[in-house]
């Protein structure tokens, strides 16, 4: 079974998902919009994307019957989770269209594979080596020190890094890892970072979002912002073009975020990929006339892929449990009708029922006719809610 449906899915199929976390929950709700049914699996019960969609299979991954389930459900089926085992993805390729293809995310779910791809693209990456033996490890050059070692799978949002300063440093750290396999990249001066999101059709025909300035703090996102000139223009046509370089690839199809770093002399290297939609292209769903969720939809049924375009500039502000938190241990709501009374400012929740520190608990996208509104806005929101000033 190919990733391309034999025609167009219109709008009274079902689509199903991998995965009930919040992204899925903002597919279902896109799809939900156009006229589609929606099936998630998911084993939590009381997971967000399982409590709004039509059809939910409580059941694991890995799960033959509830993959079985899926399928019978589904006309296509997407993932919203890159570490649900592209075995699974594979087995439902045998019964249904599915997008992204097995192959896909497994290069997603192996920082080495997927270094391996980007040199392979001819697009630029920090240096690194892979250590997965102690020989490795011995081997590993002088120049890469300082460097941040990363466990090969399983690591996001900061997961599964620490950072190294020496060769006794890097092997301390291997071992608090459990010696699985890891790639040691080469820390460099970062000025900024951004990321595209593309999205790729069956036919190979490819759209793009704008690109997008991003902010981490502590390894997780927490601003971005889009508007004209929030990058240098060559720079952002050099993302736009790796991207698509990356996609086209793969054979890729689906949405996919590229995340890039831009070091303190001007250049662009390629920092990791997620093949499903991304915390910075949240802004899309009231800045944009197609977000990035639609794309999901178009690309798994079929559709024509149209170029989004952005009519706001806007800023992304992304909400963890620590707000509701912010006056003490007792929990307390956020002053969402402060914030709401702002201009131009979307709350997105992710429904769900408790508040941790670190946990996405949801977003605010503020848009405006300018980037300086935009973002005197959204540092207005910031303080409001008690956020650091960006």
């Amino acid at each position: 079974m190919s990733a391309r449906p034999a025609a167009p899915l219109l709008p009274g199929a079902t689509l199903g998902v991998l995965g009930g976390g919040q992204l899925g929950r903002m597919f279902v709700h896109a799809a939900q919009a156009m006229g589609y049914f929606t099936a998630v699996l998911d084993a939590d019960p009381d997971s967000p994307a399982g409590r709004v969609s039509h059809h939910h299979v409580r059941t694991g991954y890995e799960d033959p019957a509830g993959l079985a389930e899926l399928a019978r459900l589904s006309d296509a089926i997407t993932t919203e989770f890159e570490n649900v085992p592209a075995a699974s993805l594979a087995a439902l390729a045998a019964l249904r269209p599915v997008s992204p293809a097995a192959s896909a995310v497994a290069v997603a779910q192996n920082r080495a594979e997927e270094k391996a791809h980007f040199v392979g693209c001819g697009v630029p990456c920090a240096p690194y080596a892979v250590i997965e033996t102690a020989a490795q490890l011995a081997a590993v050059p002088a120049e890469l020190l300082p460097g941040i070692l990363k466990t090969a799978r399983m690591g996001y949002d900061g997961k599964g890094q620490v950072r190294v300063q020496s060769a006794a440093e890097l092997s301390a750290a291997w071992q608090s890892v459990g010696q699985v396999p890891c790639v040691l990249e080469k820390m460099l001066p970062l000025a900024l970072e951004c990321s595209v999101i593309v999205a790729r059709g069956a036919d190979g025909a490819c759209v793009h979002l704008p690109v997008q300035r991003n902010l981490h703090r502590d390894g997780i996102l927490a601003v971005t912002e889009v508007y004209e000139q929030n990058m240098p223009p060559a720079l952002a046509h050099q993302a736009v073009a790796a991207a698509k370089s990356i996609a086209e690839e793969l054979q890729y199809v689906g949405v996919l975020c590229v995340e890039f770093f831009v070091l303190d002399d001007g250049s662009l290297v390629v920092n990791e990929i997620a093949p499903r939609p991304h915390n910075s292209g949240h802004y899309s769903q009231n800045a944009c006339d197609v977000s990035q969720f639609e794309l999901q939809v178009r690309t798994m049924a079929g559709l024509p892929l149209t170029p989004p375009r952005q009519h706001s500039a806007a800023v992304m502000l992304n909400l963890l449990g620590d707000l509701w938190f912010a006056q003490g241990e007792a929990e307390q709501t956020p002053p969402w009708a402060a914030v709401l009374a702002l201009p131009g400012t979307h709350l997105h929740l992710y429904g769900k029922r408790e508040a941790k520190p670190g946990r996405k608990m949801g977003h605010l996208n503020i848009t405006a006719p300018s980037a300086e509104a935009a973002r005197a806005t959204a540092l207005q929101a910031a303080a409001l809610l008690g956020l650091e000033p960006f």
